[in-house]
């Protein structure tokens, strides 16, 4: 058998795909080649719905008996913006300074390369009592609609079932491997329209200007704070993203005040019960003022991943492959394991993310080597496990 590729090799050629959602760009028939060519079964599945672009998913197994161990992640990516603000072609995949620069190369094409590089190294070991499979989407930057959500529910009904899964997203902070995400807040938007009535400012009395309710609006939507936080999530925290009336002139009072706002939100809230909280406190701010209160569908709902022996055995195969202790954290965005935690206990560990999503994004080529040894390590420690019984 060949040499397994590296995970750099693999990243390289992943970070040269202009795959930004929802384009694949070739992304994932290539990984549908190298992993076929080390027999793993693969198939490349396309799910669309309504109003939002087709998209290109891959599922991938090795083996056929349980336990079933998960690579989850994603290779579509932003768009990479103004391309000459950028040191190097964005889709150039090049090696500087020690360093993979290229969209893409932190969330997630490197840990989607370091996966695959330690996967392939560890089938190409011999025989193991066990599978691993890979759950790979086009659509985590984009909706989350055509993706992780519907290939599991697709890979479920043939009778797929899955054990453990690890999910590679930029999730070390200032060290590779100092944070474990172990849980995620969920995601609200609301919109809040304030409503008044549109007038010149010189008649006031025929007028009703609706920013008079703002600033009371605005207060208690932020206080009192949601809630305290629990012993594994921060406080829950409502930020307002945009105010605005629409109105260019200074002699028009407006008719309407526009004010949009996220939530991320702890386990303390479902969207439901979180909108009821908002919607009590906008109409008593309100005092009769008229307003439109609605919030954006999600998908994003929190989740936490018990600390027990799967998290144990991520961060012993950290520790001892990096040297690194990492900590458990529900901090930061929301990611496609708030899918996977209803099919098994699921965790995120990858790459620093300090340039994720920004001009000359990059990761350091030892971290992406170290990080396919983080993984590979947790596979021969689940295995053995398992092995145990």
């Amino acid at each position: 058998m060949p040499t397994a590729p590296s995970a750099l090799d693999i990243a390289r050629a992943l970070v040269a795909f202009p795959s930004v959602t929802p384009d694949d760009s070739g992304a994932l028939p290539y990984v549908q080649r190298l992993l076929a060519e080390a027999s793993f079964a693969v198939e490349i599945v396309s799910f669309a719905e309504s109003g939002t672009p087709t998209i290109a998913n891959l599922w991938a197994r090795f083996g056929r008996d349980a336990p079933n161990f998960v690579f989850a992640g994603h290779t579509d990516v932003v768009p990479p913006g103004d391309e000459t603000r950028w040191r190097f072609p964005p889709f150039s995949a090049t090696l500087a300074d020690g360093a993979l620069w290229g969209r893409g190369a932190a969330d997630m094409k490197g840990g989607v390369a370091a996966a695959l590089a330690a996967a392939l190294r560890f089938v190409a070991r011999g025989p193991f009592k066990g599978s691993i499979s890979f759950l790979l989407t086009g659509d985590e930057e984009g909706p989350a609609v055509n993706g992780t959500v519907k290939l599991l529910d697709w890979a479920r009904a043939r009778g797929e079932r899955f054990d453990a899964c690890l999910l590679g997203e930029p999730t070390s902070q200032a060290a590779l491997g100092d944070t474990i995400k172990h849980g995620r807040r969920g995601s609200l938007n609301g919109r809040l329209t304030l409503i008044g009535r549109q007038g010149h400012v010189a008649y006031p009395l025929l007028a009703d200007n609706p920013i008079r309710a703002l600033a009371p609006a605005l207060e208690a939507l932020q206080a009192p704070p949601l809630d305290l936080g629990t012993a594994d999530f921060d406080p829950s925290n409502l930020e307002i993203v945009s105010v605005d009336v629409g109105n260019p002139a200074t002699n028009v009072i407006p008719g309407e005040v526009r004010v949009v706002f996220n939530v991320r939100f702890n386990d303390l809230w479902t969207p439901a019960t979180l909108a009821a909280e908002i919607e009590q406190r906008v109409a008593a701010a309100a005092k009769g003022a008229r307003y439109a209160l609605a919030f954006d569908p999600t998908n994003a709902v929190a989740f936490l991943t018990q600390r027990g022996p799967f998290t144990d055995l991520v961060a012993r195969a950290i520790e001892e492959t990096t040297g690194v202790r990492p900590k458990l954290s529900t901090g930061g965005g929301t990611s496609d394991a708030r899918f996977i935690k209803d099919a098994c206990p699921v965790v995120d560990v990858g790459l620093v993310g300090k340039t994720m999503h920004a001009v000359d994004e990059r990761v350091a080529v030892d971290d992406l080597e170290a990080l396919s040894r983080v993984y590979e390590r947790a596979l021969e420690l689940y295995f053995t496990a398992s092995e145990r019984g």
